[in-house]
């Protein structure tokens, strides 16, 4: 069949327009794909309540305590932080040469030392951008149900800090996930025990029990403070990837008193509290969250602090200060609704919040 001149010329396009489109296609194929760092891996959790009369410091942050605030027991002795961030857990394979000289450079992008704490380069990023974050409905009662629920959190908990990290110039690798429902024991410490959730930095895992942790929780039916709980663990993960617990642990080991390592603790969990804020805040319109379920947001943040009495649930004297390791049940709301309107991660810099706000 003969063409036209006009129609000879649009295949002649056509034609040109497909090789083109198949060698970008090619070379974008071709480029490698970026190597993951290692993973930070210390320890952390334990649970709220503590005894820290030992200056060693502690395998792990004290974890979410349950809904009632009471005290959750002493610390397991003789657990220790072992490893640095970027080094190799104790069951590790020995990294190659190239692995090695990866995880060298991914620890010389990694901040360290007060610069951590005080101006980590995480602070300096803009708000999380909003996406989509459809949640599955969840039926608490079955653990199946639970455990789809937080692994669908969890999958945009994972892309929002790539994300963020990535915005920062800051290597990062998502938290393991460890959603039980039978006893076990991690690099930290066995579950189930009186936390809730538990983040253990040896092996970079977020431990939470599908039908333990709805017990614990009373038998809350609103997956918001689930998704709360997670997004708190998750946000020690972001603090151990972007090098400030290894500061926050070593200066926290040589306070002087009790008094004094809890107010390191605090700022610890306090900013936990407003980073789990910022990430709920950007998936707010599609997870989807609605007046109603912000308020019982900020509502579990006030009864997952260090005094309850505020909380409507009960009258409790507040904890001696030796107790105290999670904020007042009034800081707990202020960071979490400063981290959900903010949503940015520079909202969070507890650090070098004053005081009030930080008891």
């Amino acid at each position: 069949m003969r063409l036209s001149s006009r129609s000879a010329l649009h295949a002649a396009l056509a034609v040109v327009a497909l090789l083109l489109a198949t060698l970008v296609w090619t070379v974008v194929r071709a480029e490698p794909a970026p190597q993951p760092s290692e993973t930070s891996q210390t320890d952390r959790a334990d649970q709220a309540g503590q005894s820290t009369d030992s200056t060693e410091t502690p395998a792990d942050e004290p974890a979410f305590p349950r809904p009632q605030g009471q005290d959750l027991g002493a610390a397991e002795p003789g657990q220790q932080d072992q490893h640095s961030p970027g080094g190799a857990g104790p069951d590790a394979a020995t990294p190659d040469a190239d692995a090695a000289d990866e995880d060298s450079n991914d620890d010389t992008r990694r901040p360290s030392g007060a610069e951590a704490l005080l101006d980590n380069p995480l602070y300096g990023t803009e708000p999380l951008a909003p996406r989509p974050c459809p949640v599955p409905d969840l039926n608490v009662h079955d653990s199946t149900s639970m455990e789809t629920f937080l692994n669908a959190v969890a999958d945009c908990l994972d892309d929002a800090w790539s994300t963020q990290f990535a915005r920062a110039d800051l290597p990062f690798e998502p938290a393991n996930r460890v959603f039980w429902s039978e006893p076990g024991t991690s690099p930290c410490r066995d579950y189930p025990s009186a936390a809730g959730a538990f983040y253990c930095r040896a092996s970079s895992g977020i431990y939470i029990g599908t039908s333990d942790v709805v017990e614990k929780w009373l038998g809350e039916t609103n997956g918001v403070v689930y998704a709360s709980l997670l997004s708190h663990e998750y946000a020690h993960h972001v603090q151990s990837e972007a090098g400030l617990l290894e500061y926050y642990h070593d200066q926290r080991s040589e306070a002087p008193t009790t008094a004094e390592r809890n107010e390191w603790t605090r700022r610890s969990e306090l900013q936990a509290d407003c980073l789990a804020g910022v990430f709920l805040g950007s998936i707010a319109v599609t997870y989807p969250l609605d007046e109603d379920d912000v308020q019982v947001l900020l509502e579990d943040a006030r009864a997952t602090a260090d005094d309850t009495s505020a909380a409507g649930r009960g009258e409790q004297d507040e904890l001696d200060e030796d107790e105290r390791t999670h904020g007042t049940a009034d800081n707990s709301e202020y960071w979490t609704h400063a981290g959900f309107t903010e949503q940015r991660p520079g909202a969070c810099n507890t650090w070098t919040a004053d005081e009030e706000l930080v008891q």
